[in-house]
Order: structure tokens, then C-alpha cells, then sequence
């Protein structure tokens, strides 16, 4: 199968740009907790998720994490080929958060292409315009709603993404998605707990009540 045509513009480009980008693209495997990308002047190439997850997240100098984004199926990472982006001037990681196949194309056979292919480079703005809304969404989180609501949001969108009310996933974990210390997730997730929204058990954590947790997620 040539999972190059889950690009949305694979048929605008001409023979030859497919060629260049068919040859050159490789199937990797990512098991769950690999690091795919540091950010720290790395550049693996364009990753076009086949199936799994991957996340995005920045890392301080204190070792504090804070998600930025996931990516799942059919979805595209360019930020672990910055180095072809001269405009980028900060490191984003790039780690598997579940098995994850993808589809590896490096950065210098992207960026040729897309030099060549107005459609190609109208796709990569608007791919890198969708990531920058996605940071600035989350700053607007972080600087503007209060730790109970990013908590409430989280847990929401942690049951949509696995299909179940109950997440395995660890304190620790969820304070590196949200950056916030794993004594201060605790302490919010004791609340919730108290106020029956939901049920915690060594490793897991069980939305018993949606509904409330939803009201504290849209406050």
C-alpha cells in the first residue's frame, strides 16, 4: 500500500516529485516510550503516522515536561524536521506513546519537493499554521484557566482518546502532560475523588460521575 496517498495533495505532485518521495520514505516501528526526537538540533525527517500515538512536548532545563499535542493515525509531525524550517527557533520532543508505525521521510527530500511543489508547500504552512494554534491554545490554558479545569479536561479527553472511563495512567504522568508537579495532580485528583467525580486506584483512574466533571471542565 502507498500510505503516501494520505497525503492530502500526493496527487497534485508530478511523477517525478513522487518518485523522490516514495523511494526515499521508510517504515519504522516505535515502541511505546521512545524517544523519537529531542529537539536538540536533531532533525529525523517528516514523520507520517500510520497507526498509534505519538506526542509532542517541550522539556525545560529542570526536567519539567508539558504536552503540546498528540498525533494519532494519518496525522503529520514536521517539528522533528525543523532543521529544514529556519523560522524554528525552539526544541519540541517527540515521543511514542503507544506502539506506533509510521512512515519516515527525510527532511531534505521533503524540503526539495516542497520547493518544487507550490501544493506541497501550501499543505506544510498550513500543517505548521494548525501546530502553532495548537501551542497557543494551550497557552491560553495555561495562562487563563485554573488547574481543577485543565485537570477535568484532561481526564475527558484521556477517556475519549482510549474509549473507556477508566485510565491507566499515572500521577506522574498526567503532571508532565499539564506541567504541573505530581503532588499538585494529586491533591486535585483526591478532590475529585472526594466530590464522587471520580474512583483512584494504585494505577488507574475511574470517571465515575461525567457529567460534573464536564461542568468543572466548561467553568
Amino acid at each position: 500500500m502507498n500510505y503516501l496517498e494520505y497525503l492530502p495533495v500526493w496527487n497534485r505532485l508530478s511523477a517525478a516529485q513522487q518518485r523522490a518521495l516514495r523511494s526515499s520514505a521508510s517504515e519504522r516501528v516505535f515502541h511505546k516510550g521512545t524517544l523519537l526526537h529531542t529537539g536538540a538540533g536533531g532533525c529525523a525527517g517528516l514523520i507520517l503516522v500510520l497507526s498509534g500515538q505519538l506526542r509532542a512536548f517541550i522539556l525545560s532545563e529542570s526536567g519539567k515536561e508539558i504536552t503540546l499535542y498528540r498525533l494519532f493515525e494519518r496525522d503529520i509531525c514536521l517539528f522533528s524536521a525543523s532543521c529544514m524550517m529556519n523560522s524554528i527557533q525552539f526544541d519540541i520532543a517527540i515521543a511514542a506513546e503507544k506502539d506506533t508505525r509510521a512512515l519516515l521521510i527525510p527532511a531534505e527530500i521533503y524540503k526539495s519537493v516542497m520547493n518544487e511543489s507550490a501544493p506541497l508547500a501550501n499543505f506544510t504552512n498550513e500543517v505548521m499554521g494548525s501546530r502553532f494554534s495548537d501551542v497557543m491554545w494551550l497557552m491560553d490554558q495555561i495562562l487563563w484557566k485554573s488547574f481543577d479545569t485543565r485537570l477535568a479536561e484532561f481526564l475527558l479527553n484521556e477517556a475519549g482518546i482510549e474509549g473507556s472511563s477508566t485510565l491507566r495512567i499515572t500521577h506522574e504522568n498526567i503532571g508532565n502532560h499539564l506541567g504541573s508537579p505530581r503532588e499538585v495532580v494529586t491533591r486535585m485528583l483526591k478532590y475529585f475523588a472526594q466530590e464522587g467525580m471520580v474512583r483512584l486506584a494504585r494505577g488507574t483512574i475511574e470517571i465515575t460521575d461525567p457529567e460534573r466533571l464536564r461542568s468543572c471542565a466548561e467553568k
